[in-house]
């Protein structure tokens, strides 16, 4: 049995960028776009994902830090942090996401390691579980350094980890709060701008120019979006976005509508219903020819056990195979119980 499930037209045309380097990852780590993703880029403040998600793996959020000198005066965007104070885990958190403190993330960075290098090397070693392949931390928070940078396919893989932790996915959303007697108010404008945008993390230095990590999600389908060096980095999310949920989807390819009634010979029921072990969802392309081949018996024998093997079901993606998914038996039936009739001529004499 073959069924064959909806074909459309191609449109494979993505639009055009102002990035040097960007990619569009799938939450399940699928890419749809990537432009110069593996060219090593400094990445100005998008560090502060990293530095978020060491601090959160290590840290409890009501954790009370104490701000000493050498955490105040920090170059660039800061939180404004004074000597002497006294801040949550989670309140330095929101200052180094929202208003990208550098001075928040040398306080997080002393706090949680002891010191700046003894935290580098978290942040490393969080890169590499994650299978960053091409990016060396240097600080916590993207000022230009020697040994610090990473790529767009890296970043990509750092953000979809990231919105797997719920406390940073619930911060990197917020789109204002208020710290002591702070208002903080969330750089990121994909936030109100952006259809489904529910994180991100902007950057800036001269050299590395504007970099922007995002995170959307729409009828349950998410992506993470990094562009590095991007003059008009807030359009060309909008623009990327627009263009991968038009043209890629999740689409459930097997589910519990689909099975197929057996008959059963010489059982105490007619037929018996196979249907697929479990259930296959795919991330696609919304134009793609998905073809379905269903290989079983025309019949077989009782007895029949729940859970046998009664074939297979072979998914085909444009012609190649996807997936394989085993056909059982929903139900067992027995054998039936045959009488033997005999019939006995009497002869009278």
């Amino acid at each position: 049995m073959v069924y064959n499930i909806g074909i459309t037209a191609r449109a494979d045309d993505a639009p055009g960028v102002s990035a040097h380097s960007a990619m569009v990852m799938h939450s399940g780590g699928e890419v749809v776009f990537e432009k110069n993703a593996d060219e090593q880029m400094r990445i100005a403040s998008t560090t502060k994902i990293m530095t978020a998600l060491v601090v959160l793996e290590h840290c409890a959020l009501d954790e009370q830090v104490e701000i000493l000198p050498e955490y105040c005066g920090a170059e660039g965007s800061s939180m404004y942090l004074s000597p002497g104070e006294r801040y949550t885990v989670e309140e330095l958190l929101q200052g180094l996401l929202l208003v990208s403190g550098n001075d928040a993330a040398i306080a997080l960075a002393c706090h949680t390691a002891g010191d700046i290098d003894s935290f580098v090397a978290l942040m490393n070693a969080k890169a590499f579980t994650l299978g960053m392949e091409n990016s060396s931390f240097a600080n916590p928070h993207g000022l230009d350094g020697e040994g610090h940078y990473s790529t767009a396919r890296d970043m990509a893989k750092l953000m979809c980890a990231c919105m797997e932790n719920e406390d940073f996915a619930r911060i990197t959303a917020t789109k204002s709060c208020t710290v002591g007697e702070q208002f903080l108010y969330n750089h990121n404008k994909l936030l109100s701008s952006c259809q489904g945008c529910i994180g991100g993390k902007t950057g800036y230095t001269e050299t590395a120019g504007r970099c922007l990590v995002s995170c959307t999600e729409r009828e349950g389908t998410r992506y993470v979006c990094v562009t590095l060096s991007a003059p008009d980095d807030w359009n060309d999310h909008k623009r990327l976005y627009n263009w991968a949920f038009s043209h890629y989807t999740n689409r459930s390819v097997v589910d519990e509508s689909i099975g197929f009634d057996i008959p059963v010979v010489s059982g105490t029921l007619p037929t018996v219903r196979a249907v697929p072990e479990e259930a296959f969802s795919a991330f696609l392309p919304t134009d793609a020819e998905l073809t379905l081949i269903a290989e079983m018996a025309r019949f077989t024998y009782a007895p029949v056990q729940q859970g046998e093997t009664a074939g297979r079901i072979v998914v085909l993606l444009d012609g190649e195979l996807l997936k394989e998914i085993r056909l059982i038996y929903e139900g067992e039936v027995p054998a039936a119980k045959h009488t033997l009739s005999v019939r006995k001529t009497l002869e009278i004499a």
